[in-house]
């Protein structure tokens, strides 16, 4: 959608390309647009101190300044137009959608960068406690897996699963078919004569991994469309380290997901797979249990481990074959192509490594 005013009820701004400007940042870099967004974010004011720039990780940075006398900071990431407005939807419609609006990011506001190229998001710091940054209480555990399962069970079978998909994609069996599909398509198109033995060996490892793939594609639809359970929105993502805990007034824990990104449509194995491989194998279980019990009061049963095991092996498959078109097309089209080779290897060492995530 290139459209970016009056979305969710924000006026957005469109900014000049990204650039330095160390007359209102100091040493640190500071886009044109995130320097407007603060304006509007303090009514027009300007922060009365250098901002502070902290990297996250890629894209995203912490700005920390002073303003109206006390220190203040927001989170700011730079998007894909695609990808914001699949994260602003999620924000202003999906989540209200299912009162589960408080529990993920708070968003500020958005400006699109002058050429359009990219659309810089501004959040509500909620601090840097993560489920990932320590072993859990027992109380941040449960709170965080009965959002998990929260999310899941609102949105099964709901209305807005249609407008989800559009957005923000397919993550069950066409996810599946369509990765190992293209790979196959990308690795078939790169001429081998030329390369090492090793790059050789890795490019016919994967296409055999990902034939297979597709040869079994019939039995495990058949396996998902029995255990698997109703379709539902799927953070798509869910990695331990994108679910914040912070404490409202009274001190009373609720956990918030962010990062988005890759928010899709499937089966909750495709979700419960990431999340249980982030926890060390002998907590795995206590969390699936945690789990089972926020679903069955709901009435939605999970099958066993054994089941278990094999959607989420399928939604392993799936995430692997996707990484192995990006490189294997820039082996073909691009500039890269000694980065995209080991890559390739180490991407058919993965396929190797895959183990039961229950066990």
């Amino acid at each position: 959608m290139s459209d970016w005013t009056d979305t969710g009820g924000q006026r957005v701004l469109e900014a000049a390309p990204l650039a330095e400007d160390p007359a209102v940042s100091g040493d640190n870099v500071v886009a044109p647009p995130v320097r407007w967004l603060l304006e509007e974010h303090l009514d027009g004011q300007k922060p009365t101190s250098s901002i502070n720039t902290q990297t996250i990780k890629k894209g995203v940075q912490r700005l920390t300044f002073q303003a109206g006398g006390t220190t203040r900071s927001v989170i700011v990431k730079r998007l894909a137009p695609d990808v914001a407005y699949r994260n602003q939807i999620l924000i202003t419609r999906w989540l209200p959608a299912v009162g589960l609006e408080d529990n993920g990011p708070i968003l500020l506001g958005w400006a699109a960068e002058m050429n359009s190229a990219r659309v810089w998001h501004m959040y509500e710091d909620l601090g840097e406690l993560s489920l990932d940054n320590r072993a859990p209480h027992r109380v941040e555990l449960e709170e965080s897996v009965r959002l998990i399962a929260a999310l899941h069970s609102r949105f099964a079978d709901h209305t807005l699963l249609g407008e989800c998909r559009l957005w923000g994609g397919d993550l069950g069996m066409p996810h599946y078919h369509s990765n190992a599909a293209d790979a196959i398509r990308a690795l078939q198109a790169i001429d081998t004569g030329q390369l090492q033995l090793e790059h050789r060996a890795a490019l016919r490892s994967l296409r055999d991994t990902l034939g297979l793939m597709l040869d079994d594609e019939s039995r495990r639809a058949s396996l998902l469309t029995e255990y698997g359970g109703p379709e539902t929105l799927l953070h798509g993502d869910l990695w331990r380290q994108n679910i914040l805990l912070t404490l409202t007034r009274g001190s009373v824990i609720r956990p918030r997901l962010i990062d988005w990104d890759h928010v899709g449509v499937g089966e909750v194995g495709y979700d419960l797979s990431t999340l249980l491989s982030r926890f060390p194998r002998a907590e795995r279980h206590e969390v699936l249990e945690l789990y089972r019990r926020e679903l069955s009061m709901n009435g939605w049963r999970l099958p066993d481990d054994t089941i278990l095991n094999q959607l989420f092996d399928t939604a392993e498959r799936a995430r692997i074959a996707n990484r192995v078109i990006w490189p294997a097309i820039e082996v073909r089209h691009g500039d890269h192509v000694e980065w995209a080779l080991d890559h390739l290897i180490e991407l058919s060492q993965w396929f190797d490594r895959i183990e039961p995530v229950l066990s």
